[in-house]
């Protein structure tokens, strides 16, 4: 049994450890890619053969606050020479943040191949495993999407209203500063992004690293039901939103809670707090 094995998750097919990735850096049925909040990076080093996924140009719509579309997916997936064979095993900073980021736009265009390295570009430096500098760069595939599915996996400000209304719970994953209101951003950012503090009414205040260990790993299932469970009284049925300030901590979340905790229904609010913050006319709580 691994190590991730041990860990008792509901399901261990989306994570591998760095010793996994180690094991299996030549294998053609394996894309990794790095996706880093810095934009920096990656151009100083990667796991070799790992090619970039930037958040904002890879993965955003370049004029709307939305996501690319089906074209913009296959073209991404063509650049970095995936199929829909392809197991694509995503890593970054930020214990993974804009990994997980990555990884839930994957899931609206359908790629379930796609799995988390554990505790991400931290790790794998701090075990002093290679890293190179030259761009990743392969064939161009004929990569074919089906039309980005919204549905299962991403809620909207309309739905996220109906849910407070039906008093269903919330996440909200981000430091405690930004839930009162004392913040609109999180610490050592630019304190912005919103016209109101506070958080979307009857929001529980779960901060992503709590998920987290120091080396970026995830926590095991015991420690995660612990805080999630035990503490905050979620359960596997529920219908629960996450959000943050844009999307990506709640990301980190939402794999958390679909992933290695299997709660059933869990969508993530992209739109967060930029979105609610800023929305005429919708409750906000303050402590």
């Amino acid at each position: 049994m691994s190590a991730i094995e041990e860990r008792g998750y509901a399901s261990t097919d989306a994570l591998v450890s760095t010793e996994w990735v180690s094991e299996h850096l030549n294998d053609p049925n394996l894309r990794f890619a790095e996706s880093n909040e810095d934009p920096l990076l990656y151009a100083s080093g990667h796991i070799p053969g790992a090619v970039e996924v930037d958040w904002t140009r890879d993965l955003n719509h370049p004029l709307r606050r939305d996501y690319l579309d089906k074209s913009g997916f296959e073209d991404l997936m063509r650049r970095i020479g995936a199929t829909r064979e392809t197991t694509v095993v995503l890593y970054g900073d930020k214990s993974n943040w804009w990994a997980c980021y990555a990884f839930w736009v994957f899931q609206l265009f359908g790629h379930t191949n796609a799995k988390i390295m554990d505790g991400g570009r931290l790790k794998w430096q701090s075990e002093g495993r290679p890293l190179v500098t030259e761009a990743a760069i392969y064939p161009t595939t004929n990569y074919q999407a089906p039309d980005r599915d919204d549905s299962g996996v991403r809620v909207f400000r309309d739905q996220v209203l109906e849910h407070v209304q039906a008093g269903r719970p919330l996440v909200d994953v981000r430091s405690p500063a930004e839930y009162t209101g004392e913040r609109l951003h999180m610490e050592a950012y630019p304190n912005e992004g919103a016209l109101r503090g506070g958080h979307i009414p009857g929001a529980a205040n779960i901060p992503w690293a709590r998920a987290a260990n120091e080396d970026g790993t995830f926590k095991t299932a015991d420690e995660l039901r612990a805080i999630y469970t035990g503490e905050n009284n979620l359960q596997a049925g529920d219908d629960i939103v996450a959000y943050c300030r844009i999307g990506e901590r709640s990301s980190h979340t939402w794999f958390v809670l679909t992933y290695l905790l299997g709660f059933q229904q869990v969508r993530n609010y992209d739109g967060s707090w930029t979105e609610w913050g800023n929305l005429v006319n919708v409750p906000i709580e303050k402590p």
